[in-house]
């Protein structure tokens, strides 16, 4: 009866002890922390950015819809925008459809900023 009173006992280097309920949460924390800095914050920044250009959208822009059409803007509403796709084809879309400036666009500002 004494060898199995013995056999309970915590062995003495202490190895059924436990780290500090605070220790534990610091590798989550870090970890955390890495995710919103290498990929919360970038995209949060991302769909600020395309908010904006899409606010300053005026007739005349060069965009680029999700689907891959190139137009000019002819119309603006709220939530639509016509463009014209071709001479005398115009498409209505969903304002939040356009992707960006059209590449053509692009390469016109960066010429007139330099």
């Amino acid at each position: 009866m004494i060898d199995t009173a013995y056999a309970m006992g915590t062995a003495p280097g202490g190895a059924g002890a436990q780290g500090g309920g605070f220790a534990a949460f610091i590798p989550l924390i870090i970890i955390f922390v890495i995710f919103y800095f290498l990929l919360i914050r970038p995209q949060q920044k991302k769909a600020k950015e395309h908010r904006k250009f899409l606010d300053n959208l005026k007739m005349g822009d060069n965009v680029l819809t999700v689907g891959g059409l190139h137009g000019t803007v002819t119309g603006l509403t709220d939530q639509v925008i016509t463009l014209e796709i071709a001479d005398k084809v115009r498409v209505k879309v969903a304002r939040s459809y356009i992707a960006g400036a059209s590449p053509t666009q692009r390469e016109g500002a960066e010429k007139e900023s330099k």
